[in-house]
């Protein structure tokens, strides 16, 4: 494989022998979940070795989501694919207009590493689905699962449908060089702003799945047992590596030791006295990672864990209290098992800090109020989210899913996925019986009528 040439190599590919037939996709997906089913250890064990995933984990975040995600696909895409037809004004009787969804051609993209066999393959499906050859990037920091990832690729699909490139930087910066006709990054947003100036050389429209801080706001009128169980769920899940994952909480100041104590029996509840031994924590996916996360947590402020061993990667589920917004720990995506608690004490203040700042990626609110639900949603601008859970908006493939701003742009999964990748391409056909003369010069007496028609 040339990778200096590896998109117009399979743009030739794309043009000659034309996009892929949608029987093809059909039976390429078809052949991708057997694949995944064949495989299924050998994807748990690389997940574990990569990032110490529970077999669990491994199966719900990931395998289970991405054969969900095509089965889900091969139900719907007959129809996706069809071109519509659609209405056509009067003024352009009697024609007719259409739609038809058509690849973008060779698409680029590049996976992280932390939900590494879920964000790679999950836009894949919808950009196979859509009909484009594609060159899939895996992260270099999980290097089990990328092998693994490439070599259940190539048991499904021929090198001129897809392609996997396996590597770091420089085998990132050489793809970028190139001109593809779309591009799907997920990651940091500093990366993200390198992906996007490339693109920009090559006028490459884009997807961008960021990250960012991620509320957690809680009101007086939550069920705190619930909502630390359902706050710690999504916090802890991979060891906090999710890029939804509830990023800091916002509970009212006299309920704060209540929620921390709940957090304590949670805590406990899933991971045991010690979380280092339970089969169902993770592991942070490098040391530089785990001295980044330790420059954060503040020993003064620690209410829970605060344990760690660098050896291991390991770092206890960890809870501050009393953070305030100008502390170290709220200047940057923690993307790890540290939670800070912050205290406030008015409900509209609380909104107001969360709109103040960058718009987040997810936002969760914990409520039985149904003014509260309307005026989150109202008064801030963020990607997605939940009322009373935290993280699960992921899992329905009919809830659009992506950042706004800084947390990202485009979003996927379900249909979404598969217009991501097709380019809607507008039809008008007119009939030749009839040629209107109206339109025509010379327009002598003519505006009359047009202002009936065009109003």
């Amino acid at each position: 494989m040339n990778l200096g040439s590896i998109a117009a190599d399979l743009r030739t590919v794309h043009r000659t022998e034309g996009p892929l037939e949608l029987g093809l996709r059909k039976k390429r997906l078809v052949a991708l979940r057997s694949a995944i089913d064949r495989n299924g250890s050998a994807i748990a064990d690389a997940l574990a070795a990569d990032l110490g995933k529970s077999a669990f984990e491994a199966y719900v975040s990931e395998i289970g989501f991405i054969r969900e995600e095509i089965s889900y696909t091969l139900e719907h895409l007959e129809d996706w694919a069809s071109a519509k037809r659609v209405p056509t004004p009067m003024t352009l009787f009697p024609g007719k207009s259409t739609v038809h969804p058509e690849p973008y051609g060779v698409a680029l993209i590049i996976s992280p590493w932390n939900y590494p066999f879920q964000l790679c393959l999950s836009p894949l499906v919808g950009a196979i689905a859509a009909g484009n050859r594609v060159v899939v990037k895996p992260s270099e920091f999980v290097p089990t699962t990328s092998g693994v990832i490439a070599a259940v690729l190539a048991e499904v699909f021929a090198e001129t449908e897809v392609r996997v490139v396996l590597g770091g930087v420089a085998e990132t910066q050489a793809l970028l060089a190139q001109a593809f006709d779309y591009i799907f990054f997920t990651g940091s947003t500093a990366v993200g702003k390198i992906v996007m100036r490339a693109a920009a050389e090559h006028l490459t429209p884009l997807t961008l799945e960021l990250g960012g801080k991620s509320p957690c706001l809680i009101d007086s009128s939550a069920n705190l047992a619930l909502a630390a169980r359902r706050c710690a769920w999504g916090k802890f899940l991979n060891s906090g590596q999710t890029c939804v994952a509830p990023d800091y909480v916002l509970v009212p100041r006299d309920l704060q030791h209540r929620f921390i104590d709940e957090l304590r029996s949670v805590v406990q509840d899933f991971y045991g006295g010690d979380p280092k031994v339970s089969p169902d924590y993770g592991r942070l996916i490098s040391e530089a990672h785990f001295d980044r996360l330790l420059k954060l947590v503040d020993a003064d402020k620690t209410a829970i864990g605060g344990e760690h061993l660098r050896s291991e990667r390991y770092f206890a589920p960890t809870v501050l209290r009393d953070v305030r917004w100008s502390d170290p720990v709220m200047e940057e995506e923690i993307f790890g098992p540290v939670l800070p608690v912050l205290p406030y004490d008015d409900f509209s203040e609380a909104l107001d800090q969360i709109a103040a700042r960058p718009k987040p990626l997810a936002l969760y609110l914990f409520t039985d109020h149904q003014t509260a639900k309307e005026e989150v949603v109202r008064r801030v601008s963020f990607g997605g989210g939940c009322i009373n859970d935290t993280v699960l908006h992921l899992a329905n493939p009919n809830l659009p899913f992506g950042g706004v701003g800084p947390s990202g742009m485009g979003s996927y999964h379900g249909r979404r996925t598969f217009e991501t990748f097709s380019h809607f391409k507008s039809v008008f056909e007119q009939t030749t019986a009839v040629d209107v003369p109206l339109r025509y010069p010379p327009y002598k007496g003519k505006l009359g009528w047009m202002k009936l028609f065009l109003r």
